[in-house]
C-alpha cells in the first residue's frame, strides 16, 4: 500500500501471477481540508486516515488474494476498527495502568514510581506483542512487504530508477514508519504522564484515554521533525531499532507489487518524471491497474 498527497493505492499479486493495482482519492477530510495541514491536528487525522484506508487495503487485498468473496462493507471496516481499537485500549492501556499500581506497592509506593512503572510496561508490551506476532510465517512475509514498501520509497525520493536492482541496494527501515510513530506515542506519553503523576488513579487512567489525541498530534510532529531534521534524528532511533522486527528483506517478486503501488499511486506527471529515471521493475509493468474514486 503507498499513499501520496491526493492519493493512495494497493497493489496485490494474484493466484494467476498477474499484479493488480487500483487506487483511489484521499478522503476529503484529509487531503482538501485545512485542518489537515495544521500542526498538531494534522497528525490525528492521519492517524485515523490509516486506521480507515489500512482496512479498506487489506479486506480488497484478501478478495483479489482469493481468501476472500467480497470486499468488507463500509459498515463492517467500521465495526472492525472499533472492537480493533477498543482491544488496543484495553491491552496498551488499561493492563500498563492497573499492572503499575498493583506493582507500586512492591517497587516504588509513590506517584513517579506509577508512572515510571506503567510506561516501562507499555514498551515492553509493545515490543513484545510486536515480537511475538512476528514469530508467524505469514507476518514475516507481510514484513517482506513492509520492508518493499520502504525500499521502493527510498529509491523514488532519490530519485533512482523503480528497478529491482536500484530499489534492493537500500535499507528496508524507513525514519517514516508506523512503527517509528508507534514508539514516539509511546515516548511521548511517557513525558506528559509525568506531569500529570500527582492525579489520583482514576483521573490517571481517565488522563490516558482522554490525551490520546493531544499525544497523537504531539507525536506525528516530532516523526515529521526527526524525518527532516538531522539534529533531531535520534527520536526516530527507537523506531529503527523496532523495524528490525517489523521489516524484512523482499524477494524480486515482492518489490514488483511495492512498484506498481507506487505507480498507481503518482499522478500522470509524477509517473512521466519515473519513466525518465530508468529501467522499472519488470513485473510491475505487467499489471492490471484499475482507478477508482473513493
Amino acid at each position: 500500500m503507498m499513499r501520496a498527497p491526493n492519493r493512495w493505492a494497493v497493489a496485490v499479486r494474484r493466484p494467476d501471477g498477474v499484479i493488480e493495482a487500483i487506487r483511489h482519492e484521499l478522503p476529503r477530510l484529509t487531503a482538501r481540508s485545512r485542518l489537515a495541514k495544521l500542526p498538531f491536528v494534522r497528525g490525528v487525522m492521519v492517524l485515523v486516515e490509516s486506521l480507515q484506508l489500512g482496512f479498506r487495503a487489506l479486506s480488497w487485498s484478501a478478495q483479489k488474494a482469493g481468501d476472500e468473496e467480497e470486499e468488507l462493507t463500509r459498515g463492517q471496516i467500521i465495526g472492525t476498527m472499533v472492537f480493533a481499537i477498543a482491544l488496543a485500549l484495553v491491552i496498551f492501556v488499561g493492563a500498563p495502568v492497573f499492572a503499575a499500581d498493583f506493582l507500586k506497592r512492591y517497587l516504588s509506593d509513590s506517584s513517579l514510581g506509577f508512572v515510571v512503572l506503567d510506561g516501562l510496561i507499555r514498551i515492553v508490551l509493545i515490543v513484545g506483542y510486536i515480537w511475538a506476532i512476528s514469530r508467524s510465517k505469514e507476518i514475516q512475509r507481510v514484513f517482506e512487504y513492509h520492508g518493499a514498501e520502504h525500499m521502493t520509497i527510498h529509491a523514488y525520493e532519490n530519485g533512482d530508477p523503480l528497478s529491482v536492482e536500484a530499489i534492493s541496494g537500500y535499507s528496508p527501515r524507513h525514519p517514516r514508519c508506523g512503527t517509528s510513530f508507534i514508539i514516539i506515542v509511546a515516548l511521548v506519553a511517557f513525558v506528559f504522564f509525568l506531569f500529570l503523576a500527582p492525579l489520583p488513579f482514576v483521573w490517571q487512567v481517565v488522563a490516558r484515554i482522554v490525551m490520546i489525541p493531544v499525544i497523537a498530534g504531539v507525536s506525528y510532529e516530532v516523526l515529521k521533525a526527526a524525518a527532516g531534521q538531522p539534529w533531531l534524528a535520534w527520536a526516530s532511533q527507537p523506531g529503527i531499532w523496532l523495524q528490525r522486527i517489523t521489516t524484512r528483506r523482499p524477494d524480486e517478486a515482492q518489490i514488483e507489487v511495492a512498484v506498481a503501488s507506487l505507480l498507481a499511486a503518482l499522478t500522470d506527471e509524477e509517473r512521466r518524471d519515473v519513466d525518465g529515471r530508468g529501467p522499472i521493475a519488470a513485473g510491475a509493468l505487467d499489471t492490471v491497474f484499475d482507478p477508482e474514486s473513493a
